[in-house]
């Protein structure tokens, strides 16, 4: 492919990329420096570090984000694991992807009605003897469906790795005496870190902001950076300080896919530099693109 091509090429990409990702973050920054009147300050952030609501809310919104990634994780990796060996991995695959085509909010209702108090959950409750429960709008509500909604985006990843390993190297771990448990552990599980990553990013994010799932399932009891952004915004039309957090999110996102990005050891003296990926791109760059598009799906 010629330079000319290549460039004609880029276009589009060059279009969505300013249009749609860095546009609208240089709009939000822009508009974090005005108060509700419409005047210039900074007053926005020191709002934002010296009060003790904010602060409480971003540290729920970690610890959140952080449970829902680590219950997603620990259901996706033995799931990945199984359709690794089963026959008919492509249709298995795409049983776990079906749900990503749904709306958000129908899926939300649809959890509504499963656990309201007159939903199917409380109504096996009642049949097998048991008083009916609060279920929804509780922690553990938002917990379970904003897992079962994130887990696509942390199985896929991680088959894709677990795809790419060379069976050769678990037979030889075989070979050479280890247990299934140490041939995973200390086997397939290093090998696999880069799909583990790319779940971590595709799930942790976008739980850090999440408002839509907060109101319909945990309602007034979980309170995130997420529904602070909608009130602001929504309710008390201050979009100074809604835009604030934003920027807050944009470089919470930016912070931790730089830390959870692949990054290769380089030897001392090595002339070798970070590779650019086959789209052209460096692989945060990439990494950032990707997750972009995946979360455009829901």
């Amino acid at each position: 492919m010629t330079k000319n091509s290549r460039a004609f090429y880029s276009v589009p990409y060059v279009l969505w990329l300013g249009l749609f990702v860095i546009s609208p973050m240089l709009l939000i920054l822009y508009q974090s420096f005005f108060d509700i009147t419409g005047a210039f300050t900074f007053s926005n952030y020191a709002n934002y570090f010296t009060s003790g609501n904010y602060l409480r809310m971003t540290l729920n919104s970690f610890l959140y984000a952080f449970i829902i990634t680590l219950v997603t994780f620990l259901v996706s990796y033995p799931t990945a694991l199984f359709l690794s060996r089963t026959k008919h991995k492509q249709l298995w695959l795409s049983l776990i992807i079906l749900p990503t085509w749904i709306n958000l909010l129908l899926k939300a209702y649809a959890f509504i009605g499963l656990f309201s108090q007159s939903g199917t959950v409380n109504q096996f409750l009642g049949f097998m003897g048991i008083s009916p429960q609060q279920i929804l709008f509780t922690d553990f509500s938002f917990i379970f469906v904003a897992a079962y909604i994130e887990l696509p985006f942390m199985i896929l990843p991680i088959f894709n790795s677990i795809e790419e390993l060379k069976p050769s190297l678990i037979v030889a771990s075989e070979d050479l005496g280890a247990t299934r448990m140490q041939t995973l552990t200390r086997v397939i599980f290093p090998l696999t870190l880069s799909g583990v990553r790319s779940g971590f990013q595709a799930v942790f994010i976008p739980s850090l902001s999440l408002f839509m799932l907060t109101r319909l399932i945990g309602g007034n009891r979980v309170i995130t950076l997420g529904t602070a952004v909608e009130q602001h915004f929504l309710v008390t039309q201050n979009w100074g300080m809604g835009s604030t957090i934003g920027v807050i999110l944009i470089i919470s996102m930016i912070a931790i896919m730089s830390l959870t990005s692949d990054k290769k050891k380089k030897g001392r003296g090595s002339k070798c530099r970070e590779q650019p990926t086959r789209s052209g791109t460096m692989p945060f760059l990439d990494s950032f693109l990707r997750f972009c598009i995946c979360r455009s799906f829901i």
